[in-house]
């Protein structure tokens, strides 16, 4: 852990005001009330609702891994809405509040330097979680390794259409352009696309699927019979892109690639809407996160595997799931239960793939 001087954070009075404002009810989502323990408060800030990973999985795992490392601990959870603003508000909250931990997923990897300064200025360790922040070193950073995502969705889909004998060229339908883990897939994606025609691409504003869906909608204008396939970033730019190239009525539907296995990912890629998504088992950076912040909050240091920019880290590999290996890695592995996948909609396609 850093050494850092002792200051006082640098927060305006308004900004104060509005965080002790945002105390007194507690969190804006589930894990503001109660006060302070003798293992003390740990904040988990997350960036949007665009993705629903982070309701879902992430906010319920880490808090599940925190109660079991330390009884005394309490997680305060807040959601930015991908609102950069407003996450600054979140941060100076935490702050105000003598939180002993920060773990922050941040909305825009820019604007999140002055948070992580603030919070060591303030003695609070924070530790990047998801998508990093390049411009300021935090305490520690937690993630799957998003070159690596890019890079293998991108070398599957290319794959596929060089073994299906596909002409033309691809779609390259990125993430948001203030996110520096999308900077990190599109790079990687870009390197898996290889020598195959990149007919246009976007970086999607916010990740937000209907965005994206815009803006293939007007690509299919251009290049309606030249598109092979779509590499999206994400499933829910994968989402948007599919609900584009049906209500162009393309057909074959051309393949398109995804990200987070959600669980409408899953279902569009067996019933074979989607080609690829990324098993990235949500659990494995939660809990890692919560070891993390439990350590720093004891004054420990936490062991890092890697370090990027100029932060130690844990990366974590990946594992691309098409409909050959849904079965084993999905099912199989425990990440979601037939019950949970394959509803009336979806049950024949389920049982196509032996899924039950």
């Amino acid at each position: 852990m850093k050494n850092f001087p002792v200051r006082i954070a640098a927060l305006s009075g308004a900004a104060v005001l509005a965080a002790l404002g945002l105390t007194a009810c507690g969190s804006d989502d589930d894990g503001g009330s109660g006060g302070g323990d003798a293992g003390g408060q740990i904040a988990f800030l997350m960036p949007d609702r665009a993705s629903t990973r982070y309701e879902e999985q992430d906010s319920p795992l880490f808090k599940e891994k925190v109660a079991e490392l330390c009884a005394d601990c309490e997680v305060l959870y807040q959601n930015a809405d991908s609102d950069p603003a407003k996450q600054q508000q979140q941060v100076e909250s935490m702050i105000a509040q003598g939180v002993k931990v920060i773990v922050l997923d941040p909305v825009d990897s820019k604007a999140a330097a002055s948070m992580v300064t603030q919070a060591q200025g303030a003695e609070i360790p924070i530790v990047t979680y998801d998508r990093p922040v390049t411009d300021v070193p935090a305490d520690f950073y937690v993630s799957f390794d998003n070159e690596a995502i890019g890079r293998s969705i991108a070398e599957s889909l290319v794959e596929h259409l060089k073994s299906t004998g596909a002409t033309g060229g691809v779609l390259m339908v990125n993430g948001s352009p203030t996110d520096r883990a999308a900077g990190l897939i599109k790079q990687g994606a870009e390197e898996g696309v290889g020598d195959t025609k990149v007919l246009a691409s976007f970086d999607t504003p916010d990740w937000d699927p209907q965005k994206a869906q815009d803006w293939v909608s007007g690509q299919i204008t251009k290049y309606r019979d030249q598109i092979a396939g779509v590499v999206a970033a994400n499933d829910g730019t994968a989402s948007g892109s599919i609900a584009a190239l049906k209500a162009a009525g393309l057909t074959p539907l051309p393949p398109v690639t995804g990200n987070d296995a959600e669980v409408a990912a899953i279902q569009r890629v067996i019933a074979g809407d989607q080609f690829n998504t990324i098993s990235k088992p949500i659990k494995t950076v939660a809990d890692a996160a919560a070891e993390v912040a439990v350590a720093l909050m004891k004054g420990e240091e936490p062991k890092a595997t890697t370090d990027l920019f100029d932060t130690p880290s844990q990366l974590f590999e990946p594992t691309v799931v098409t409909q050959e290996n849904v079965k084993e890695v999905i099912f199989d592995g425990g990440i979601y239960t037939a019950e949970q996948i394959c509803t009336a909609e979806y049950a024949a396609a389920c049982a196509k793939l032996t899924i039950k």
